[in-house]
């Protein structure tokens, strides 16, 4: 099965994505992670990339393209894949087809986890972590059981992002906003996209995105 996982950073993504590697044996396949891997591995692929780059151009279509088609061949026919980051035009989605079709693929599922924005900036801007071990918590969710000691290491010193503000999640929202408009339509027209609630807990998120790859 081959899925596109979408939804604004803090919509928990990764944690799904995540949930379906461990449940299913599928391998999700963020461009940002398989570029890095190339470049430090010295493939031609990365070569080419890293050549691109440290030109401070930004890496184009068709070396993500390679990029994918590579991952997708070493994968073999039985791994599910997850894509993560792409595509984001319109382009990339035909040719995401091409590349998935190559290896007698089909998109099987488009699933965008929607969220309140609003709920989602008290979401992020209330993050914080332990300086110490990096155990999560938050202002209103999931205080320390004992005020400003990590429940985990005992610590009392706590750090907080500092991109986790308000101004920046709602910027992140647009960009998102921005990025998947052109591509949904695409989807839409096929009947493969399904919209699961990012905004519930991790657990019945899961349920849910489970029934949508059961149906």
């Amino acid at each position: 099965m081959n899925i596109i996982l979408l939804g604004p950073p803090g919509a928990g993504k990764g944690t799904q994505a995540q949930r379906l590697v461990d449940r299913h044996g599928m391998r999700q396949l963020s461009t940002g992670d398989m570029l890095r891997a190339a470049v430090k591995a010295g493939t031609p692929v990365g070569l080419e990339a890293k050549a691109v780059m440290e030109r401070g151009e930004l890496v184009s279509d068709e070396i993500v393209s390679k990029l994918i088609d590579a991952e997708l061949a070493a994968m073999g026919p039985d791994t599910g894949a997850i894509f993560d980051g792409y595509p984001r035009t319109e382009a990339q989605a035909h040719s995401l087809d091409a590349i998935l079709a190559g290896h007698d693929r089909k998109l099987d599922h488009v699933i965008e986890l929607e969220v309140n924005e609003d709920a989602l900036v008290e979401r992020i801007t209330g993050r914080f972590t332990c300086a110490q071990c990096g155990a999560g918590y938050h202002d209103v969710f999931k205080q320390p059981k004992v005020a400003g000691v990590c429940d985990k290491c005992g610590s009392t010193e706590f750090k907080r992002r500092p991109d986790d503000n308000e101004e920046t999640v709602r910027k992140r929202m647009e960009e998102y906003r921005a990025k998947t408009a052109p591509i949904l339509p695409i989807y839409e027209e096929r009947g493969i996209v399904s919209r699961v609630d990012g905004m519930a807990d991790m657990d019945a998120v899961s349920e849910e995105i489970e029934s949508v790859l059961a149906g």
